[in-house]
């Protein structure tokens, strides 16, 4: 009996791990037109992250001026060092940093699609 009720919470200690969700801060920047990895074009409200599975939503904040949105990813990327995400330009306009090309930003799952 001592076993399983060892085994049962190991499992859930496993469980919770592998839910838990991980903020990234980082620089972001923008991107626009042409199809994405996904299949799709660059949305609205569309981002490239380079581990989420496509259909993730996630909340990017702009960590100057603390606007956020939330973004659908829909592509790989980026692919320059230190960056965390690459969001589409409109999304980029509502944060407030497509005249810099970058911001330091924080970016929260909100929900992570299935692979």
């Amino acid at each position: 009996m001592k076993n399983v009720k060892t085994v049962l919470v190991a499992a859930a200690l496993m469980a919770m791990t592998c839910n838990a969700q991980a903020d990234w801060v980082g620089k972001a920047s923008y991107y626009s037109g042409g199809r994405t990895a996904s299949g799709g074009h660059v949305g609205a409200y569309t981002a490239a992250h380079r581990t989420l599975p496509f259909g993730s939503q996630v909340r990017v904040t702009n960590l100057h001026n603390n606007r956020s949105v939330v973004v659908t990813i829909n592509d790989r990327g980026p692919f320059i060092g230190g960056r965390v995400i690459d969001v589409s330009t409109h999304a980029a306009d509502a944060l407030g940093f497509r005249s810099a090309g970058v911001a330091h930003v924080r970016v929260e799952p909100i929900a992570v699609a299935e692979r």
